[in-house]
């Protein structure tokens, strides 16, 4: 019997991608990223099940609908009743590892199998005893951050989260958690950042495994906390992007006309103000350039620390007979729709739409560009067929890529569902989104309805919907809508 392959699942958290990379002159630098991505297949339609990082984590472990798995926000936090696909792969003989990043409810990943890095809830890293050992094995220093920007957040700002977070000041964060609405430069050396120090952990278990001679499959995944804000690269990644000029994001001055009201909320100040958005933005346009200056930075830094398992898996020979996988939870809402910063519970691409590539040599021919619609859903469930395994204890929602990108199956879905029950914190909305075609449907409940040509209208600055001349379509979205609903047994209504 053929030996099981190994499965290296790369997560990046709440990373802008596509309107950026499609449309402006100066794109994020991601070489590491690209050269999986021409090594394997990329999809360029790749959907989170929900923009926020709960819900759509818990997706990735389970292959289901935060509305039947139960994790609606950030914090709701049920009990784990459905398979988790890291139990599935420990209880059928796999090594698992886990470093970084939990945030999917209740426990960590050491409780579903794994040994490695993580801690319950959103974590900080900088915190943790693991992150002292590792400096103190590599004689580096705590990391230091020099604040260039920050936001004052309502709710955090408040109760001292970030003490100290201040423009113009060295900074260190010391909460429970870290994720701070700022831009800066991380002073310290690189290695001091998360990324690299998960980036470490991952290559050094990968040393340890080479040495071992153990021939057991392993499954090793890596959450980093970035690029999720706070955005404080080193200056050895400012400078990837020199005399930083920009053109203005294609709807940065939307004036929201036809949007629901979810597109007007903003908790950062001075972006907001009673945590409504501020139009025209607060902010001029060179100022957003600092802003997304450091987010590129941010992502050419996450990249560089993916990378450096890329080489550790090839360098060792363990990149043979070894699913890999890089994508993101959520996107980011970075300067689109009159300016937001963070995301929100507007269904928009930036904050749906996500990076995805995959590589398995042998297996998967490279250089595949796939345009398939595909979701947060379907990412455990391709881990475990990848194993020969699947889910048996509970029906899920997504499907394997395997047979797509194997050449083993042409037919697939022709509509996608993602949702959202709001982000908690004051802010409980519900509603869900169709894409079919070139066309994006989204039904928020008690308010407008959106309906946009995404061939026509990328920005999604032209709702639809009350276009007589879109009845047709819009009657078919809403029918899509109705069917998913069905089939996944969503009990919220929409109407």
């Amino acid at each position: 019997m053929e030996r099981r392959p190994n499965i290296v699942f790369i997560q990046n958290d709440h990373q802008a991608w596509l309107q950026w990379d499609k449309n402006q002159s100066i794109r994020p630098k991601r070489p590491n990223f690209e050269r999986l991505a021409a090594e394997g297949a990329v999809f360029t339609d790749a959907y989170c099940a929900s923009p926020l990082c709960g819900p759509t984590r818990r997706t990735m472990l389970t292959g289901l609908f935060a509305h039947t798995h139960g994790q609606y926000h950030n914090y709701t936090d049920p009990d784990y009743v459905h398979e988790v696909y890291l139990d599935t792969l420990t209880e059928n003989g796999y090594q698992n590892y886990y470093y970084g990043k939990w945030h999917a409810g209740p426990g960590a990943a050491g409780d579903h199998g794994c040994e490695g890095f993580s801690y319950t809830d959103y974590g900080n890293p900088y915190q943790t005893r693991e992150y002292r050992e590792y400096l103190a094995k590599r004689g580096l220093p705590q990391a230091v951050h020099h604040i260039e920007r920050c936001f004052y957040v309502k709710g955090i700002s408040d109760r001292g989260d970030w003490d100290g977070l201040e423009e113009g000041a060295d900074y260190q964060c010391r909460a429970n958690w870290c994720g701070e609405h700022a831009v800066g430069v991380t002073t310290t050396p690189k290695d001091t950042h998360e990324s690299f120090f998960l980036a470490n952990l991952a290559c050094d278990k990968l040393e340890e495994i080479a040495e071992s001679g153990d021939e057991r499959p392993f499954s090793l995944r890596v959450d980093f906390w970035g690029p999720h804000q706070p955005h404080f690269p080193t200056q050895e990644f400012l400078d990837m992007y020199p005399d930083f000029h920009i053109e203005k994001y294609g709807n940065h001055d939307d004036d929201l006309e036809g949007k629901p009201q979810t597109y007007h909320r903003e908790r950062n100040v001075p972006l907001g103000e009673n945590d409504i958005l501020l139009q025209p933005s607060t902010l001029a346009w060179e100022e957003w350039e600092v802003l997304i200056r450091h987010c590129f930075a941010h992502q050419s830094m996450i990249d560089a620390a993916g990378g450096m398992i890329l080489t550790k898996l090839r360098q060792l020979g363990l990149d043979k007979n070894t699913l890999i996988i890089w994508t993101t939870d959520h996107g980011d809402g970075l300067a689109c729709h009159g300016g937001h910063f963070d995301k929100g519970s507007y269904m928009c691409e930036e904050v749906l739409r996500i990076p995805f590539a995959m590589k398995w040599e042998g297996v998967i021919p490279a250089g595949q560009v796939r345009r398939e619609l595909i979701s947060t859903i379907d990412f455990p469930v391709t881990l475990l067929d990848a194993a020969g395994l699947s889910y048996t204890k509970n029906p899920v929602h997504g499907r394997s890529l395997l047979p797509l990108v194997t050449g083993d199956e042409t037919s697939w879905r022709e509509d996608l569902m993602s949702e959202t029950q709001g982000h908690g914190y004051g802010e409980d909305v519900m509603a869900r989104v169709i894409r079919y075609r070139n066309w994006k449907y989204v039904s928020t409940k008690d308010d407008v309805e959106e309906l946009y040509d995404l061939e026509k209208d990328e920005f999604e600055l032209h709702n639809l919907a009350w276009s007589p001349k879109h009845r047709e379509i819009l009657e078919d979205m809403r029918a899509r809508l109705a069917r998913w609903q069905q089939e996944t047994q969503d009990p919220f209504s929409m109407r």
